[in-house]
């Protein structure tokens, strides 16, 4: 499927992938700031904000999803940056179509297969009961009864829609909670391997990257090199944007 996607600059083409149960509008202020140097692209994936709703979730469909937006969208090559879920989906695009990515970067993420600790979100949200009049308050006090963490129901609420009646999630949440065990997996083709420069991007307040996944990235990635972003948890570009940048920009200009 070709997604809806915004962008912003010109410049050698640069595409951020969000995470799950985001959009492309989390990289607002990244976009911004990369936009006087690049032509920056941040689509939604499927599923997720104005893309179209569909089953498969599976990171080599997903990937196709971005070759044709990319195609419809006259880049014939890029730059990748990817998040969480988006960085799973920029890694199974860099090895099925290696000739198309200039540089890959991974923001707290590994190609591999994680627990399934993000279910009990799409549950939440499933159970939300949307009624006219809901304000933004409401829903949060429900979401907390079940997500304590004020900070993943804002990011959670970014996604909820209060300007129809009733409000309405921008996340295809029935195809994602059917999904979902294959979002937590990763499985690359036999014998794939991208060959071109890779930056591995972990938050130091996060657990998502283990060392004992430095082997499974080079694996795949030969020339992948890992740095840390300090005082950042697994929303690395929003919790040290300036830090994040500093790690990002140097990589895109060498």
């Amino acid at each position: 499927m070709i997604l809806a996607s915004t962008e912003a600059g010109e410049g050698p083409p640069l595409i951020l992938l969000h995470g799950l149960f985001g959009a492309g509008q989390n990289w607002g202020g990244i976009r911004r700031a990369l936009a006087p140097s690049h032509r920056v692209l941040t689509p939604d994936l499927r599923n997720h904000g104005a893309s179209p709703r569909a089953g498969a979730m599976d990171y080599a469909t997903m990937a196709a999803d971005l070759a044709e937006t990319m195609d419809a969208a006259g880049v014939p090559h890029a730059s990748l940056l990817g998040h969480s879920m988006g960085g799973k989906v920029a890694m199974a695009f860099a090895l099925a179509h290696p000739e198309r990515v200039e540089r890959l970067i991974v923001a707290d993420i590994a190609p591999v297969r994680y627990r399934p600790a993000l279910r009990g979100y799409v549950e939440a949200m499933q159970t939300l009961p949307l009624r006219s009049g809901m304000t933004r308050k409401e829903a949060d006090a429900h979401l907390a009864a079940t997500i304590p963490e004020a900070g993943i129901r804002a990011f959670l609420l970014q996604s909820l829609r209060f300007e129809t009646d009733p409000p309405a999630w921008r996340l295809g949440l029935a195809e994602l909670a059917a999904a979902m065990p294959t979002i937590e997996d990763f499985a690359p083709p036999a014998g794939a391997r991208f060959d071109g420069p890779v930056l591995v991007m972990a938050g130091d307040r996060s657990g998502y990257i283990r060392p004992e996944h430095h082997a499974v990235f080079r694996a795949l990635f030969p020339q992948a090199a890992f740095t840390t972003i300090p005082h950042a948890g697994h929303w690395v570009h929003a919790e040290n944007p300036q830090g994040f940048l500093a790690a990002l920009e140097p990589f895109l200009a060498a």
